[in-house]
Protein backbone atom coordinates (compact mmCIF):
# COMPACT_ATOMS: atom_id res chain seq x y z
CA UNK A 1 0.00 0.00 0.00
CA UNK A 2 1.31 3.50 -0.42
CA UNK A 3 1.38 7.10 1.66
CA UNK A 4 -2.04 7.89 -0.37
CA UNK A 5 -4.23 5.60 1.49
CA UNK A 6 -6.84 5.92 4.29
CA UNK A 7 -6.76 4.56 7.57
CA UNK A 8 -10.48 2.68 6.14
CA UNK A 9 -8.24 1.18 3.63
CA UNK A 10 -5.74 0.08 5.32
CA UNK A 11 -8.70 -1.29 7.41
CA UNK A 12 -10.06 -2.93 4.13
CA UNK A 13 -6.37 -4.01 3.28
CA UNK A 14 -6.21 -5.87 6.63
CA UNK A 15 -9.05 -8.22 4.92
CA UNK A 16 -7.84 -8.28 1.76
CA UNK A 17 -4.63 -9.29 2.38
CA UNK A 18 -3.97 -12.75 0.06
CA UNK A 19 -2.86 -16.30 1.37
CA UNK A 20 0.69 -15.90 0.37
CA UNK A 21 1.33 -12.90 3.27
CA UNK A 22 -0.82 -15.17 5.70
CA UNK A 23 2.36 -17.23 7.47
CA UNK A 24 1.19 -20.65 8.39
CA UNK A 25 2.19 -21.75 11.83
CA UNK A 26 5.79 -22.99 12.31
CA UNK A 27 6.48 -26.35 12.45
CA UNK A 28 8.91 -26.32 15.07
CA UNK A 29 11.42 -23.94 17.12
CA UNK A 30 13.20 -21.23 15.08
CA UNK A 31 16.41 -22.27 14.31
CA UNK A 32 16.60 -26.42 14.04
CA UNK A 33 17.96 -27.12 11.24
CA UNK A 34 17.08 -30.74 11.05
CA UNK A 35 13.87 -31.56 11.70
CA UNK A 36 11.26 -34.91 10.60
CA UNK A 37 8.03 -33.24 8.54
CA UNK A 38 4.65 -33.41 10.06
CA UNK A 39 2.81 -35.29 7.14
CA UNK A 40 0.01 -35.32 9.64
CA UNK A 41 -1.44 -32.02 9.23
CA UNK A 42 -3.64 -31.85 5.91
CA UNK A 43 -5.38 -28.83 5.15
CA UNK A 44 -7.24 -26.75 2.90
CA UNK A 45 -3.57 -26.12 0.74
CA UNK A 46 -3.43 -29.15 -0.10
CA UNK A 47 -4.47 -31.33 -2.50
CA UNK A 48 -5.96 -35.16 -2.91
CA UNK A 49 -3.94 -36.68 -0.34
CA UNK A 50 -5.03 -38.22 3.63
CA UNK A 51 -2.97 -39.03 6.54
CA UNK A 52 -4.23 -42.69 7.66
CA UNK A 53 -2.35 -45.46 9.41
CA UNK A 54 0.29 -43.78 9.79
CA UNK A 55 0.95 -42.73 6.36
CA UNK A 56 0.29 -40.14 3.32
CA UNK A 57 -1.39 -41.03 0.68
CA UNK A 58 -3.81 -40.41 -2.21
CA UNK A 59 -7.52 -39.44 -0.38
CA UNK A 60 -9.25 -40.24 -4.09
CA UNK A 61 -6.08 -42.35 -6.50
CA UNK A 62 -8.61 -42.19 -9.62
CA UNK A 63 -8.06 -38.16 -9.29
CA UNK A 64 -5.85 -37.51 -12.44
CA UNK A 65 -3.94 -34.90 -13.41
CA UNK A 66 -1.52 -34.58 -16.46
CA UNK A 67 0.59 -37.61 -16.23
CA UNK A 68 -1.62 -39.65 -13.43
CA UNK A 69 -2.81 -40.12 -10.15
CA UNK A 70 -1.41 -37.02 -8.14
CA UNK A 71 -1.54 -35.49 -4.80
CA UNK A 72 0.67 -33.35 -2.72
CA UNK A 73 0.97 -31.77 0.91
CA UNK A 74 1.72 -28.38 1.30
CA UNK A 75 3.47 -28.03 4.65
CA UNK A 76 3.69 -24.83 6.58
CA UNK A 77 6.45 -22.39 6.57
CA UNK A 78 10.00 -22.98 8.83
CA UNK A 79 12.35 -20.11 9.95
CA UNK A 80 15.47 -21.41 10.51
CA UNK A 81 18.31 -19.60 13.10
CA UNK A 82 20.08 -18.76 10.10
CA UNK A 83 20.78 -18.34 6.26
CA UNK A 84 20.68 -21.77 4.20
CA UNK A 85 20.53 -22.21 0.04
CA UNK A 86 20.01 -26.27 0.53
CA UNK A 87 17.43 -28.46 2.44
CA UNK A 88 18.00 -32.07 1.75
CA UNK A 89 15.16 -35.07 2.12
CA UNK A 90 15.34 -38.69 3.06
CA UNK A 91 11.46 -40.29 2.99
CA UNK A 92 10.72 -44.01 3.28
CA UNK A 93 8.09 -44.03 0.52
CA UNK A 94 7.60 -43.19 -2.83
CA UNK A 95 7.31 -39.33 -2.91
CA UNK A 96 8.39 -35.96 -4.38
CA UNK A 97 9.91 -33.35 -1.82
CA UNK A 98 10.54 -29.93 -3.15
CA UNK A 99 11.82 -26.97 -1.24
CA UNK A 100 11.20 -23.31 -2.25
CA UNK A 101 12.82 -20.23 0.11
CA UNK A 102 11.07 -17.18 0.82
CA UNK A 103 12.82 -13.86 0.02
CA UNK A 104 10.65 -11.25 1.04
CA UNK A 105 6.90 -11.15 2.20
CA UNK A 106 5.49 -11.77 -1.09
CA UNK A 107 8.55 -13.48 -2.83
CA UNK A 108 9.74 -16.91 -3.57
CA UNK A 109 12.13 -19.12 -5.20
CA UNK A 110 11.14 -21.75 -7.61
CA UNK A 111 10.83 -25.20 -6.38
CA UNK A 112 13.54 -26.74 -6.40
CA UNK A 113 13.81 -30.60 -5.91
CA UNK A 114 14.88 -31.13 -2.31
CA UNK A 115 19.09 -31.67 -2.04
CA UNK A 116 19.71 -28.96 -4.86
CA UNK A 117 21.02 -25.40 -4.42
CA UNK A 118 18.39 -22.56 -3.79
CA UNK A 119 18.85 -19.63 -6.48
CA UNK A 120 19.82 -17.53 -2.94
CA UNK A 121 20.35 -17.90 0.86
CA UNK A 122 16.91 -17.70 2.72
CA UNK A 123 16.01 -18.50 6.75
CA UNK A 124 12.44 -19.29 5.83
CA UNK A 125 11.91 -22.23 3.62
CA UNK A 126 8.40 -24.08 2.68
CA UNK A 127 8.14 -28.07 1.81
CA UNK A 128 6.25 -29.78 -0.58
CA UNK A 129 5.25 -33.70 -0.32
CA UNK A 130 3.78 -34.65 -3.49
CA UNK A 131 2.53 -38.33 -4.24
CA UNK A 132 2.48 -39.71 -7.90
CA UNK A 133 0.79 -42.81 -8.60
CA UNK A 134 -2.32 -44.78 -7.11
CA UNK A 135 0.03 -46.88 -4.45
CA UNK A 136 2.06 -43.88 -3.86
CA UNK A 137 2.43 -43.25 0.14
CA UNK A 138 5.41 -42.36 2.61
CA UNK A 139 5.44 -42.25 6.45
CA UNK A 140 8.04 -40.46 6.92
CA UNK A 141 9.85 -37.25 5.65
CA UNK A 142 13.34 -36.16 7.33
CA UNK A 143 15.04 -32.88 6.56
CA UNK A 144 18.14 -30.47 7.01
CA UNK A 145 18.89 -27.44 6.05
CA UNK A 146 22.45 -25.94 5.39
CA UNK A 147 24.61 -23.66 3.49
CA UNK A 148 27.05 -24.68 0.42
CA UNK A 149 28.61 -22.19 -2.41
CA UNK A 150 27.04 -21.21 -5.44
CA UNK A 151 27.37 -18.04 -7.31
CA UNK A 152 24.00 -16.89 -9.35
CA UNK A 153 24.23 -13.64 -11.41
CA UNK A 154 20.66 -11.63 -10.94
CA UNK A 155 18.66 -11.34 -14.32
CA UNK A 156 15.40 -9.73 -15.50
CA UNK A 157 12.62 -12.33 -16.11
CA UNK A 158 13.21 -14.87 -18.82
CA UNK A 159 10.97 -14.67 -21.73
CA UNK A 160 11.08 -17.12 -24.55
CA UNK A 161 8.37 -17.10 -27.35
CA UNK A 162 6.71 -20.86 -27.19
CA UNK A 163 3.40 -22.10 -28.59
CA UNK A 164 -0.32 -21.58 -26.74
CA UNK A 165 -3.18 -23.63 -26.50
CA UNK A 166 -6.40 -23.05 -25.13
CA UNK A 167 -7.35 -25.35 -21.39
CA UNK A 168 -10.67 -25.12 -21.58
CA UNK A 169 -12.01 -27.81 -19.23
CA UNK A 170 -14.44 -25.64 -17.09
CA UNK A 171 -15.22 -27.75 -13.75
CA UNK A 172 -12.31 -29.59 -13.93
CA UNK A 173 -9.68 -29.31 -10.72
CA UNK A 174 -5.92 -28.31 -11.74
CA UNK A 175 -2.80 -29.48 -10.62
CA UNK A 176 -2.63 -27.15 -7.46
CA UNK A 177 -6.50 -28.10 -6.20
CA UNK A 178 -8.35 -25.06 -8.00
CA UNK A 179 -11.78 -25.75 -9.44
CA UNK A 180 -11.71 -24.74 -13.12
CA UNK A 181 -14.68 -21.74 -13.93
CA UNK A 182 -16.26 -20.50 -17.20
CA UNK A 183 -13.76 -17.52 -18.55
CA UNK A 184 -11.20 -18.58 -15.75
CA UNK A 185 -7.52 -16.69 -15.40
CA UNK A 186 -4.55 -18.65 -15.65
CA UNK A 187 -2.18 -20.60 -17.04
CA UNK A 188 -0.24 -24.03 -16.77
CA UNK A 189 3.48 -24.72 -17.49
CA UNK A 190 4.73 -28.61 -18.11
CA UNK A 191 6.70 -28.76 -14.83
CA UNK A 192 5.47 -28.47 -11.20
CA UNK A 193 8.76 -26.41 -10.29
CA UNK A 194 6.59 -23.37 -11.57
CA UNK A 195 3.35 -24.19 -9.70
CA UNK A 196 1.55 -21.85 -7.50
CA UNK A 197 -0.34 -23.06 -4.18
CA UNK A 198 -3.74 -23.02 -4.82
CA UNK A 199 -5.22 -18.89 -5.02
CA UNK A 200 -1.72 -17.42 -5.14
CA UNK A 201 0.22 -16.08 -7.73
CA UNK A 202 3.64 -17.23 -6.75
CA UNK A 203 4.49 -17.78 -9.88
CA UNK A 204 2.91 -15.60 -12.24
CA UNK A 205 3.80 -15.08 -15.87
CA UNK A 206 3.21 -12.26 -18.63
CA UNK A 207 1.25 -14.03 -21.76
CA UNK A 208 1.44 -11.62 -24.64
CA UNK A 209 0.59 -11.89 -28.28
CA UNK A 210 3.70 -11.55 -30.29
CA UNK A 211 3.10 -8.42 -31.77
CA UNK A 212 2.59 -7.42 -28.16
CA UNK A 213 -1.00 -5.55 -28.39
CA UNK A 214 -2.19 -7.68 -25.45
CA UNK A 215 -0.75 -9.36 -22.50
CA UNK A 216 -2.30 -11.05 -19.38
CA UNK A 217 -0.36 -11.10 -16.38
CA UNK A 218 -1.86 -15.09 -14.86
CA UNK A 219 -0.63 -17.09 -12.03
CA UNK A 220 0.70 -20.60 -12.85
CA UNK A 221 -2.09 -23.12 -11.41
CA UNK A 222 -1.71 -26.52 -13.57
CA UNK A 223 0.57 -28.47 -14.97
CA UNK A 224 0.99 -28.97 -18.80
CA UNK A 225 0.25 -29.43 -21.62
CA UNK A 226 1.99 -33.04 -22.16
CA UNK A 227 5.00 -33.19 -19.99
CA UNK A 228 5.46 -32.67 -16.01
CA UNK A 229 8.73 -32.15 -15.86
CA UNK A 230 9.76 -29.91 -18.49
CA UNK A 231 11.15 -26.56 -17.12
CA UNK A 232 12.39 -25.55 -20.38
CA UNK A 233 12.43 -21.73 -19.20
CA UNK A 234 15.65 -22.82 -16.78
CA UNK A 235 19.04 -23.45 -18.11
CA UNK A 236 19.50 -26.40 -19.84
CA UNK A 237 22.01 -27.91 -17.20
CA UNK A 238 19.32 -27.56 -14.32
CA UNK A 239 16.47 -29.01 -16.35
CA UNK A 240 14.80 -31.60 -14.97
CA UNK A 241 14.15 -33.52 -18.49
CA UNK A 242 15.28 -33.18 -21.77
CA UNK A 243 18.74 -31.92 -21.05
CA UNK A 244 19.98 -31.80 -24.38
CA UNK A 245 17.11 -29.23 -25.65
CA UNK A 246 18.14 -25.49 -25.93
CA UNK A 247 17.09 -23.40 -23.11
CA UNK A 248 13.61 -21.70 -23.83
CA UNK A 249 12.61 -24.96 -25.82
CA UNK A 250 9.99 -27.02 -24.48
CA UNK A 251 10.13 -30.97 -25.10
CA UNK A 252 6.71 -30.98 -27.14
CA UNK A 253 7.93 -28.42 -29.07
CA UNK A 254 10.93 -30.22 -30.65
CA UNK A 255 9.42 -33.09 -30.47
CA UNK A 256 6.47 -32.21 -33.06
CA UNK A 257 8.39 -29.41 -35.00
CA UNK A 258 11.79 -31.70 -35.40
CA UNK A 259 10.88 -34.94 -33.94
CA UNK A 260 12.91 -35.21 -30.91
CA UNK A 261 12.32 -38.24 -28.85
CA UNK A 262 10.60 -39.85 -32.11
CA UNK A 263 8.03 -37.36 -31.85
CA UNK A 264 6.37 -38.44 -28.02
CA UNK A 265 5.95 -36.71 -24.66
CA UNK A 266 7.57 -38.28 -21.86
CA UNK A 267 4.37 -40.28 -21.29
CA UNK A 268 5.04 -41.86 -24.63
CA UNK A 269 1.94 -40.51 -26.19
CA UNK A 270 2.54 -38.95 -29.91
CA UNK A 271 2.72 -35.00 -29.51
CA UNK A 272 -0.15 -33.15 -31.55
CA UNK A 273 1.03 -29.71 -31.10
CA UNK A 274 3.73 -27.96 -30.41
CA UNK A 275 2.48 -26.10 -27.05
CA UNK A 276 4.30 -25.11 -24.39
CA UNK A 277 1.89 -23.08 -22.21
CA UNK A 278 -1.90 -23.88 -21.77
CA UNK A 279 -4.01 -20.92 -20.90
CA UNK A 280 -7.31 -20.84 -19.26
CA UNK A 281 -10.59 -19.67 -21.02
CA UNK A 282 -10.53 -15.80 -19.82
CA UNK A 283 -6.93 -15.33 -20.41
CA UNK A 284 -7.17 -17.03 -23.91
CA UNK A 285 -10.34 -14.90 -25.03
CA UNK A 286 -10.11 -11.89 -23.12
CA UNK A 287 -6.96 -11.41 -22.11
CA UNK A 288 -5.35 -11.57 -25.04
CA UNK A 289 -8.09 -11.80 -27.66
CA UNK A 290 -6.95 -14.98 -29.11
CA UNK A 291 -9.26 -17.23 -31.19
CA UNK A 292 -7.29 -19.98 -31.88
CA UNK A 293 -3.78 -21.42 -30.22
CA UNK A 294 -0.96 -19.47 -31.87
CA UNK A 295 2.77 -18.43 -30.93
CA UNK A 296 3.05 -16.14 -27.41
CA UNK A 297 5.80 -14.63 -26.24
CA UNK A 298 5.92 -15.44 -22.32
CA UNK A 299 7.65 -14.22 -19.14
CA UNK A 300 8.42 -15.89 -15.88
CA UNK A 301 8.14 -13.03 -13.38
CA UNK A 302 9.57 -15.18 -10.85
CA UNK A 303 12.96 -15.50 -12.82
CA UNK A 304 13.40 -11.63 -12.57
CA UNK A 305 13.84 -9.44 -9.89
CA UNK A 306 12.52 -6.09 -8.66
CA UNK A 307 10.04 -4.96 -5.87
CA UNK A 308 6.46 -7.21 -6.27
CA UNK A 309 2.97 -6.22 -6.07
CA UNK A 310 0.02 -9.28 -5.91
CA UNK A 311 -2.83 -8.07 -7.57
CA UNK A 312 -5.95 -7.44 -5.48
CA UNK A 313 -9.75 -7.19 -6.81
CA UNK A 314 -13.14 -9.04 -6.12
CA UNK A 315 -12.29 -11.49 -8.22
CA UNK A 316 -12.08 -10.65 -11.53
CA UNK A 317 -8.93 -9.38 -13.75
CA UNK A 318 -7.48 -5.97 -13.02
CA UNK A 319 -7.66 -3.76 -16.74
CA UNK A 320 -3.89 -2.84 -17.63
CA UNK A 321 -3.69 0.89 -19.23
CA UNK A 322 -1.03 2.20 -21.35
CA UNK A 323 -0.71 5.54 -19.16
CA UNK A 324 -1.91 6.22 -16.07
CA UNK A 325 -5.46 7.03 -16.61
CA UNK A 326 -8.93 4.97 -16.47
CA UNK A 327 -9.27 6.47 -19.58
CA UNK A 328 -5.85 5.13 -21.32
CA UNK A 329 -5.83 2.18 -24.15
CA UNK A 330 -6.22 -1.20 -22.56
CA UNK A 331 -3.21 -3.26 -22.96
CA UNK A 332 -5.05 -6.59 -21.51
CA UNK A 333 -5.01 -7.57 -18.17
CA UNK A 334 -3.87 -8.77 -14.65
CA UNK A 335 -5.86 -12.01 -13.38
CA UNK A 336 -6.70 -11.39 -9.46
CA UNK A 337 -3.95 -13.04 -7.47
CA UNK A 338 -0.91 -12.21 -9.72
CA UNK A 339 2.31 -11.32 -8.76
CA UNK A 340 3.94 -8.87 -10.91
CA UNK A 341 6.73 -6.70 -10.69
CA UNK A 342 7.27 -3.05 -10.10
CA UNK A 343 9.47 -1.37 -12.38
CA UNK A 344 8.30 2.46 -11.51
CA UNK A 345 5.64 4.45 -10.32
CA UNK A 346 4.14 7.81 -11.68
CA UNK A 347 1.35 10.01 -10.48
CA UNK A 348 -1.59 9.70 -12.63
CA UNK A 349 -5.77 9.75 -12.28
CA UNK A 350 -6.92 9.94 -8.99
CA UNK A 351 -8.31 5.66 -8.49
CA UNK A 352 -10.52 5.02 -5.50
CA UNK A 353 -9.82 0.77 -5.40
CA UNK A 354 -9.80 -2.26 -2.93
CA UNK A 355 -6.96 -0.39 -0.94
CA UNK A 356 -7.66 2.90 -0.88
CA UNK A 357 -7.35 6.20 -2.92
CA UNK A 358 -4.42 6.96 -4.99
CA UNK A 359 -3.36 8.84 -7.95
CA UNK A 360 -0.43 6.11 -7.59
CA UNK A 361 0.30 3.95 -11.02
CA UNK A 362 2.69 1.37 -10.95
CA UNK A 363 4.02 0.00 -14.25
CA UNK A 364 4.45 -3.73 -14.31
CA UNK A 365 5.51 -3.97 -18.00
CA UNK A 366 6.38 -1.99 -20.73
CA UNK A 367 3.88 0.76 -20.93
CA UNK A 368 1.89 -1.25 -18.65
CA UNK A 369 -0.07 0.61 -16.01
CA UNK A 370 -1.90 -0.44 -12.77
CA UNK A 371 -3.41 1.50 -10.17
CA UNK A 372 -1.40 1.35 -7.25
CA UNK A 373 -4.92 0.80 -5.10
CA UNK A 374 -5.37 -2.79 -6.66
CA UNK A 375 -1.26 -3.98 -5.76
CA UNK A 376 -0.97 -5.30 -2.28
CA UNK A 377 2.82 -4.89 -1.61
CA UNK A 378 4.92 -5.28 1.68
CA UNK A 379 5.28 -1.31 2.10
CA UNK A 380 2.37 1.78 2.58
CA UNK A 381 5.07 3.82 0.60
CA UNK A 382 5.86 3.31 -3.02
CA UNK A 383 8.06 0.31 -3.58
CA UNK A 384 9.41 1.43 -6.74
CA UNK A 385 11.28 4.60 -7.78
CA UNK A 386 9.46 7.36 -10.06
CA UNK A 387 9.82 6.41 -13.65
Amino acid sequence: MTRARTTAALAVAALAVPVALIAAPVQATPGDTAWRADLSVVDGDDVNVVHHGGALTLRDPDVRVEGGSHGYLLLAERVLGRPVNRVSASTDGAAEVDVRGKVSDLDWTEWTPAGDVLPQAVTTVQVRVTLTGKGARVSRVDLVADSVARTRAATGPLTYRVFATREGLVGGTTANGHVIKSRDHFVALPSRRGLAPRDTGDYTVRVCRTDDSRCEYAPVWDVGPWNTKDDYWNPSSEREMWQDLPQGTPEAQAAYLDGYNDGRDEFDRTVANPAGIDLADGTFWDGLGMSDNDWVTVSYLWTGSGPTGVVSTAGEPLNVRESASTSAPLKGLAANKAKVIVECHVVGETVTGPLGTSDIWDRIGPDHYVSDTYLMTDSEEPVAPLC
